[in-house]
């Protein structure tokens, strides 16, 4: 498991450098300044998470079991929040409707949220 969360660490990570260029440069001339803002914040937390699972793969605090909760909680949480940060900022050039994709945004946060405050209360319970 330890394998996987690292591999989906540098999938995330190779990802948001990929994102964050074609965003400032691609897609620098299309979108407004505020849809810009938009589509950097998805970037930056998809880079934090995959910094997070790197950690996550590394530590030997937490066991195998707590790991894969934190990692499919993570997964899920930034696949969610910042996939329909890209999709809704793009829409204008996509076509993908906003009213399907913008409910999807606040689960993926919250996703995030229980990755960390789940890793909190096993740390905090650990003896």
């Amino acid at each position: 498991m330890e394998k996987k969360i690292l591999l989906a660490a540098c999938a995330l990570g190779f990802l948001a450098i990929i994102f964050g260029a074609f965003g400032a440069h691609a897609l620098k001339k299309t979108l407004t300044i505020e849809q810009l803002n938009s589509f950097e914040t998805g970037v930056k937390y998809q880079m934090y998470h995959a910094l997070f699972l790197l950690f996550i793969g590394v530590t030997q605090i937490i066991t195998l079991k707590e790991k894969t909760i934190v990692f499919y909680l993570t997964l899920t949480g930034v696949l969610f929040f910042s996939g329909s940060i890209y999709a809704l900022t793009t829409n204008g050039l996509t076509g993908i409707k906003s009213k399907l994709i913008g409910p999807i945004t606040p689960i993926g946060g919250l996703l995030l949220i229980l990755s960390w405050g789940y890793l909190f209360y096993v740390i905090l319970t650990k003896k």
